[in-house]
């Protein structure tokens, strides 16, 4: 099925892409788990969108009791000086639908992620940098790292976000032509020194998808059926192919 655009109508008002990717997810993850990852390992979800729950911290400091110096228990607090330092800063709520594949070995052990890029990931500075560190993190723990990115109400280069993040020379700038794009990453590991290792593939409106390398290992990679996934995740939402 060719790549439809589930950012304008009416795909975005029939199906919003909420829904879609937690849906393209969920199909990532039964394409894996059945027939596609070695024996122990599996896939599981991964959706958090909106940012992390707020906890309202004055009815929780009134619940306990605290109002004063003392609190329920009897603990004083103290009143600290002014801050020597302050400024403005931007944490922005992070966006986040992935799939996770796990290694079972006395416990799980992350081994790759895979990356659906929400519009939220892309929209400024701060979100931009959160998702890099994300992947940086993963990647710099021995993960490898699958991004997807199909998001057309939104432009920007999480690629060269990353590269920025990781401090990477000149050669693995890359940027897709049509501004949608899947990029699988992994560490390889040599005698004196890491090297990451790039895969890069632009995507295109009314095209299909590739298949993307998903390393599970030094020695371990199976093939990330996207298009297998999409056509799966198209029909359980009976999403019909554009005219």
């Amino acid at each position: 099925m060719p790549l439809q655009n589930h950012f304008v109508p009416p795909l975005s008002v029939t199906h919003p892409w909420t829904g879609f990717h937690s849906s393209w997810a969920a199909a990532i993850v039964r394409l894996l788990n059945h027939g596609i990852l070695p024996p122990r390992y599996y896939a599981v979800p991964n959706v958090q969108l909106g940012g992390p729950v707020e906890i309202d911290v004055a009815t929780l400091q009134e619940a306990n009791g605290v109002n004063g110096e003392h609190s329920a228990e009897g603990l004083s607090l103290w009143t600290p000086p002014a801050p020597t330092l302050t400024a403005v800063v931007d944490y922005s709520p992070l966006d986040v639908v992935e799939v996770q594949v796990l290694y079972e070995e006395g416990g799980p052990r992350l081994m790759a992620a895979i990356e659906l890029v929400s519009p939220s990931n892309k929209d400024r500075p701060a979100s931009r940098r959160a998702f890099a560190i994300k992947c940086a993190g993963y990647l710099q723990n021995g993960a490898s790292v699958v991004v997807i990115d199909v998001v057309t109400d939104r432009h920007a280069n999480l690629h060269a976000e990353l590269r920025q993040i990781l401090d990477l020379v000149e050669a693995t700038a890359w940027q897709s032509p049509t501004q949608l794009y899947a990029v699988a990453y992994r560490t390889a590991e040599g005698e004196d020194e890491s090297e990451l290792q790039i895969w890069a593939e632009a995507l295109a409106l009314g095209k299909p998808l590739p298949r993307m390398p998903l390393w599970l290992g030094a020695d371990v990679c199976v093939s990330l059926p996207l298009e297998e996934s999409y056509v799966t995740t198209c029909a359980d939402l009976r999403i019909r192919l554009a005219s």
